[in-house]
């Protein structure tokens, strides 16, 4: 396969740095529609990540493995603990997560950055923590996004800059 090549491997370098998608899906990632990675990382199984569709992650790491079983290795050789990691629909990964073996996450799902997963997180809530633990609901998180919520997705960088700036000039928190 071209992959194993030098030219696929510095191939696939280049793609992981332009084309974080692309790259996941041709080591193995299954992944849905609409997403968003930016400095993802995989262990050594991206096959058994999926990902659905809506998902943001920005410094992920996806591990598959444990890697503790080194200090078992010389008295069993042989050992390895894989699990799947399985990521629903429309996902906020927060900055630098952690994502451990055998979790699946739900749907509607925000996690805070920094966070390790360690366990399943169940869909529509807001995790954040080591382990991450449940924050609040989705509908809870809502209500205070609405209430902090500037409406300027749309506006052009200087027009967002003078806003920012005007608006928030006098702010105390």
């Amino acid at each position: 396969m071209i992959f194993k090549s030098v030219i696929g491997k510095l191939y696939l370098k280049f793609l992981r740095r332009r084309n974080q998608i692309k790259w996941a899906k041709i080591i193995g990632v299954k992944i849905g529609e609409q997403c968003r990675l930016i400095d993802v990382s995989f262990s050594s199984e991206p096959y058994l990540v999926t990902i659905g569709n809506h998902v943001s992650a920005t410094k992920v790491h996806f591990e598959t493995h444990d890697g503790g079983l080194w200090v078992f290795r010389k008295e069993h050789p042989e050992w390895d603990i894989i699990n799947k990691i399985i990521i629903g629909n429309n996902v906020y990964l927060g900055y630098g997560c952690l994502v451990l073996p055998g979790v699946t996450i739900g749907d509607n799902v925000v996690v805070g950055a920094n966070s390790v997963i360690t366990k399943d997180l169940e869909s529509n809530a807001v995790y954040a923590g080591v382990p991450a633990r449940k924050v609040k609901s989705l509908d809870e998180y809502y209500l205070t996004c609405e209430k902090k919520a500037l409406n300027t997705k749309s506006y052009s960088d200087d027009d967002k800059k003078n806003f920012y700036l005007n608006t928030l000039k006098n702010k105390v928190s």
